[in-house]
Parts: C-alpha cells; structure tokens; sequence
C-alpha cells in the first residue's frame, strides 16, 4: 500500500479569484508551487484570476513523485485550467521548466489559449537520456534550487526519481513534436547560464512554433530557477506587459 505523504508547508496549491482574465502558472520537474508563488501573486495584485496547482506527486515526498506519470502532470495543470474556465473569458498560461513544457503542451490541445509565457521551458535534455542505461538505480541527485541568489533556496525534492525522469522524457518528446501547433502569442524568457535546462531549448521552441507573435527574452542575472532569483522582478514586469499587450 502506498505512503501518504503530507503536502510540505509552501507547497500548496494557491488560487486568487481577480477579474475575468485568468493566469495559469505551473512550477516544475520535482520543485514545488514556491517557485512560481511570488508570480503567481503579483498576477493577483494586477486584478488577474491566478491558479497555481500542484503537479501530482510534487511538494511532498520523491518516492511519492516515482508513482506519478507524465500525464498526472497533465491532468493537474488541466484542473487548473477548467477551475480558471468556469471564472474566465481570456485565459494566459506561464510556467518554469516542466512548468513551460506543460504550458507548451497547453497551446498544442487547447488552441482558446490567449498567450504563454514559458520560462526556461524544456523540450530536449540530452543530460536525461542516458537514462535508461541506469539499470537498478532508483534515485538521482538532485536537480532543483539551481539560483544565483545565494540567499534563495528553492523547495524541491533532494533526490530524483530514475523513473520520473523517465516520464518527463516522455513529455518532452511529445510537446516537441506538436510545437507547430502553437498558434498563440509568445513570450519566451531564458536564462543566459542555466544549468539544468540547455539555454538553447528556447530558441529551439522560438523557431518552432507557428505564433506570428513571439518574442525571445534574455534573463542575465538567473540560472535555471529565474522566478526565485535576481530577474524575478524583471519576469513579473515584463509578463504583465506582455498580457496587457494582448488584449
């Protein structure tokens, strides 16, 4: 029978009910909802609905992350959008890492999505891939709290599941192959250094994607967590920038 592991304090899921224009926003790969929190309620502050869901098996335990498949991550951040569906006309997807893997993934299925802003999204990771040649290792070192900041500690998983890696593999090559059918507006931010995700993942979804609309923002002072680190500020202005430029 399996564990139940309690949701760590921070990592909840957060909902602000606002005006009728909604802002998904969705952390990533073994992180928490802490990530993208800070976002989540300068959004609130600007009048938006927010909905920041927890990703099946994220924010409690890394053996609890080693049940989820990929798409328990898309059920969670389809549970967000159908909460924000019923609130809102115009609906603004943004997420960090896995975050903006799964925002692409929504612009793919859901073509009613206004615009996204996938920040340091993944599509491909090389580093991954050698995944399956592992054998019986169960558990990786850790990837999360990759912050410039020596101030800031991201909440994320201290080990990583061989398996969830496995799944994540899965989405990537999945949303790859459908990024023509982005159609949305798009701003892309990504960090100049980012050691978790290769930098060239942005480009890579910039030329890829079929939005008239796109736009490539550098982040010059953040690694891969850039919604924690010192270009937050920078990633909230310019994010309502975007949106108020889309409506």
């Amino acid at each position: 029978m399996s564990i139940q592991y309690p949701v760590l304090k921070d990592a909840e899921p957060f909902y602000f009910e606002g005006n009728r224009i909604g802002i998904l926003v969705s952390h990533g790969f073994t992180g928490s909802t802490q990530s993208m929190r800070p976002l989540g309620e300068a959004y609130a502050k600007a009048g938006y609905t927010v909905c920041g869901p927890r990703l099946q098996g994220h924010g409690t335990h890394y053996e609890d992350m080693e049940q989820a498949t990929y798409m328990d991550w898309i059920a969670s951040i389809e549970e967000g959008y159908h909460w924000l569906k019923e609130r809102c006309d115009t609906i603004f997807v943004t997420g960090l890492s896995m975050g903006g893997t799964l925002t692409l993934y929504m612009a793919e299925k859901y073509p009613d999505i206004h615009a996204i802003i996938p920040i340091n999204a993944a599509v491909t990771v090389p580093s991954m891939e050698n995944v399956h040649e592992l054998g019986e290792v169960r558990y990786l070192d850790a990837i999360g709290s990759d912050i410039k900041n020596p101030q800031v500690k991201e909440l994320a998983y201290e080990k990583t599941s061989v398996q969830s890696v496995k799944e994540i593999l899965q989405l990537m090559e999945k949303v790859r192959g459908d990024l023509s059918k982005v159609t949305c507006p798009a701003l892309i931010f990504v960090s100049d250094e980012d050691h978790v995700v290769p930098p060239a993942n942005a480009q890579l979804i910039h030329d890829e994607i079929a939005a008239e609309r796109k736009i490539l923002y550098p982040l010059r002072n953040s690694y891969h967590v850039a919604t924690l680190d010192y270009d937050q500020q920078i990633i909230i202005e310019k994010t309502l920038e975007f949106i108020e430029s889309t409506l």
